[in-house]
C-alpha cells in the first residue's frame, strides 16, 4: 500500500515538474513576444519620425512631401486596432514617392540629404526584420498554447491569445538597396 502511494507521489511530482517547466517555457515565449513587440513599435516610430523629417526638410517636391507627411502622421497617431493599416499605408506612400530612383537622388542632392537617405533606408529595412521577429515569437507561443496540457491546466493564465502584426512592409526598392 505504501509502495503504491510512493509511486503515485513520484508520478504526481514528475507531472508537476513537467507542467511547471511548460508554464515557464510559455512565460519565456510571452516575454520574448513582448520584447519583440516593443522592438517593432520602436522601429515603426523611428521610421515614421524619419519620414516626417524627410517630408518637412524641403528636399522633396511639395506633393511628395505632403503624401509622406500625412501617411507618417497618420501612422504615428493611429489607434492600436488601426495601426497595421496606417503602417501599411505609410509603406505604400514610401513606395509611391520613391518608386523612381531619381527621387532618391533628389533627396541625396539636398543639404543633409545623404544622411537623411541613409537614415531612411536603414529605417525601412529594419521594420520587416522586427516584424518577422515578432511574428516568429507569436507563432511559437501559439503553437505551445494549442497543446491540450496548456489549455486543460490553464498554463497561459490570463494572457491574451497572441496576435501577429500583419502589415505591408515592403520597402521601396531603390531606397532599401542603398548601403547604409
Amino acid at each position: 500500500m505504501i509502495e503504491n502511494l510512493v509511486w503515485i507521489a513520484v508520478a504526481l511530482a514528475v507531472v508537476g515538474v513537467y507542467l511547471s517547466w511548460t508554464a515557464g517555457r510559455l512565460d519565456r515565449l510571452h516575454t520574448r513576444m513582448d520584447a519583440a513587440r516593443a522592438a517593432l513599435d520602436a522601429q515603426l516610430v523611428r521610421r515614421a519620425s524619419v519620414v516626417l523629417e524627410v517630408a518637412t526638410s524641403g528636399a522633396l517636391d511639395p506633393a511628395s512631401s505632403l503624401v509622406l507627411y500625412e501617411a507618417a502622421h497618420a501612422a504615428r497617431q493611429a489607434e492600436e486596432e488601426y495601426r497595421e493599416v496606417a503602417e501599411s499605408e505609410l509603406s505604400q506612400a514610401l513606395r509611391a514617392v520613391f518608386a523612381d530612383a531619381d527621387q532618391v537622388e533628389v533627396l541625396k542632392a539636398a543639404p543633409g540629404g545623404v544622411e537623411a537617405a541613409e537614415e531612411l533606408a536603414a529605417a525601412v529595412r529594419r521594420v520587416p526584420m522586427a516584424r518577422r521577429f515578432l511574428n516568429d515569437a507569436v507563432r511559437a507561443a501559439r503553437a505551445l498554447r494549442r497543446h491540450r496540457k496548456v489549455r486543460w491546466f490553464r498554463l497561459a493564465g490570463h494572457a491574451p491569445f497572441p496576435l501577429a502584426f500583419e502589415m505591408d512592409d515592403e520597402p521601396p526598392v531603390d531606397l532599401a538597396d542603398r548601403p547604409a
